[in-house]
């Protein structure tokens, strides 16, 4: 019974830890935009409870995504650049011609 608690313990510690991410909001726009250099695709948060996944690239994109750029808040720039999100095409993105 004690192994068991142990291991259920620890694993909510690890859940626990899995939890918290970085956030733009603790970052300037330089620290948050060489985060997302170097690690070519990262999920960050961005204020409060929202987070989203941001890309160097499109090659961390799907091969049917497209990439957008992406502007957060942080701590020094209400709205910085900081690389792209990937995106499924729709009506009116690149290639659509409309029909």
């Amino acid at each position: 019974m004690t192994r068991f608690l142990a291991v259920l313990l620890s694993l909510g510690a690890v859940g626990s830890a899995q939890a918290q991410r970085a956030s733009t909001i603790a970052m300037d726009c330089a620290q948050a935009r060489a985060t997302v250099s170097r690690q070519g695709a990262i999920v960050l948060g961005t204020g409060g409870a929202t987070y989203d996944r941001f890309v160097r690239d499109r090659s961390f994109c799907e091969i049917t995504e497209i990439t957008i750029p992406a502007f957060v808040p942080t701590r020094d720039d209400a709205n910085c650049f900081v690389g792209y999100r990937c995106k499924e095409p729709g009506r009116g993105d690149r290639f659509d011609d409309g029909f």
